[in-house]
């Protein structure tokens, strides 16, 4: 999740910490987007940026004789403008992750085909059984000349018992801890206990790379059902099943995946890392065009934000997302009702239960107001949402760790792919219906019969929504 994962004493602390650190802000979305008005398509390749003439070939060839070829080329021209610093790749190849089963088996076959090196950053890394799973192929591949570097949060990992990272770090293995939660320790130059990294990747070879919501940790080892019984809904722990969305990712943009690994490690004042070819030459392995995004609290815009908010903002037929902790701004809560009024289809599934009772609890004290504006609510069913996606347009969709609430935008070092492609988004579309299929959808009749108790707990954890 956003701050908290499956530890529930990340709660208290993180809501601690607000005496402590400083408040940040948004950015002024209308005004950060006027300043950015380069709107000519910039592609890149594996050799690098491409020439404005092979530029326009291949915007040619995306067109194709599809009727949606104009849009997609409209929102290709929304995302340039809106984010000129990270490179639009062609040339990759993805594959769609559905929970934690199936990104496991995914990861665990790449670790074992890794030839050079494994990079990993991951929010949480818990001593359970797919812990201990990941930590024995890790180091068995170290033992066979495979250098592994690993990047924990240390408030996300902070049950985790320190002879767990040892035993890694006596194999031969680096582990670096993001942003100590002793001050004393800190490896960085200004000590912010608020400041997580809440990325998930994992590099192989510089060749693969795996990014999305899915930490390591037992409780993604079962694939969700449709129907959970009231009792498990009421405590909602580590046995629950939790619902994530992962991806898989070959081509040229695992450059762009490596650069943020080495830029965290660096940041960090990690040691010096052996020299394994962190970035070979990499060949086209596709046609989906990606670009990669990494966000940190020190960006004076944060490009998730601006990137999704542009989006969402040029949307023209339909907003889907499924989002695990639902705590938005001002400006979110504007510009969804505002494409609701213009007769594009705004969809949301969230939660039905959670983790986090003040996230859950805030996010559902938005609902009167985006219903009345036609926004269509619902709750999944079965299992604990935690998937963090959007797909806008059949054409713009996006895969990674930020939740859509103050905590991933300003607080946390956080990931996203996005990913420009027709094809990629009809995969989007269908999971998206199968997670429908599984949700209550919440209608505003009945929203507004809900109890006084739980009116009051929802303007209770507006009270603190910034921290959480």
């Amino acid at each position: 999740m956003t701050f908290f994962g499956p530890n529930s004493l990340a709660t208290f602390l993180a809501t601690a910490t607000f005496v402590i650190t400083g408040c940040a802000s948004l950015p002024d979305v209308e005004s950060a987007q006027n300043r950015r008005t380069n709107s000519e398509v910039i592609f890149s390749t594996a050799q690098g940026q491409v020439s404005v003439a092979d530029a326009k070939t291949a915007l040619r060839k995306l067109k194709g004789k599809n009727s949606d070829s104009d849009i997609l080329a409209r929102h290709l021209a929304y995302e340039q403008a809106v984010n000129i610093d990270n490179p639009l790749v062609l040339g990759n190849r993805l594959s769609l992750l559905q929970n934690g089963p199936n990104t496991y088996r995914a990861m665990f076959k790449a670790i074992r085909s890794a030839k050079h090196h494994i990079n990993l950053e991951t929010y949480i890394f818990d001593d359970d059984d797919i812990g201990r799973q990941f930590s024995a192929l890790l180091l068995e591949r170290q033992a066979a000349g495979v250098q592994v570097n690993i990047i924990h949060d240390s408030f996300g990992t902070v049950m985790t018992p320190a002879a767990f990272f040892d035993r890694l770090r006596e194999g031969g293995i680096n582990v670096l801890a993001f942003n100590p939660l002793n001050p004393l320790t800190s490896n960085q130059r200004e000590w912010r206990l608020n400041n997580r990294d809440h990325r998930r990747q994992l590099i192989i070879d510089g060749a693969v790379a795996f990014t999305g919501g899915v930490n390591i940790s037992e409780s993604y080892s079962s694939a969700p059902s449709g129907h959970m019984p009231k009792a498990k809904q009421r405590t909602a722990n580590h046995t629950t099943s939790w619902r994530d969305t992962h991806i898989r990712i070959e081509g040229p943009v695992v450059a762009e995946f490596q650069k943020l690994f080495m830029a965290s490690w660096e940041r960090q004042r990690g040691p010096a890392l052996r020299s394994k070819n962190y970035f070979p030459e990499l060949k086209p392995r596709g046609n989906e065009i990606v670009r990669v995004i990494g966000s940190t609290p020190d960006d004076a815009l944060n490009p998730i934000y601006l990137t999704l908010m542009s989006a969402i903002r040029h949307a023209e037929k339909n907003i889907s997302l499924t989002i695990a902790y639902f705590a938005p701004d001002s400006q979110l809560l504007e510009a969804l009702g505002a494409a609701a009024k213009r007769g594009v289809t705004v969809q949301l599934i969230l939660p039905s239960h959670t983790d986090s009772w003040a996230i859950h609890q805030l996010g559902r004290s938005h609902y009167t107001a985006l219903l009345r504006v036609g926004v269509r609510l619902y709750e999944r069913r079965g299992a604990i949402m935690h998937a963090k996606t959007a797909c806008i347009d059949d054409v713009w969709s996006t895969v990674g760790s930020t939740n859509l609430d103050w905590r991933s935008f300003l607080h946390n070092d956080e990931i996203n792919a996005v990913i420009l492609s027709r094809d990629f988004a009809q995969q989007m579309n269908v999971m998206f219906a199968e997670d429908l299929a599984a949700s209550d959808e919440i209608l505003l009749k009945q929203w507004q019969r809900r109890s006084w108790l739980l009116r009051l707990q929802e303007q209770l954890a507006r009270l603190g929504s910034y921290w959480l």
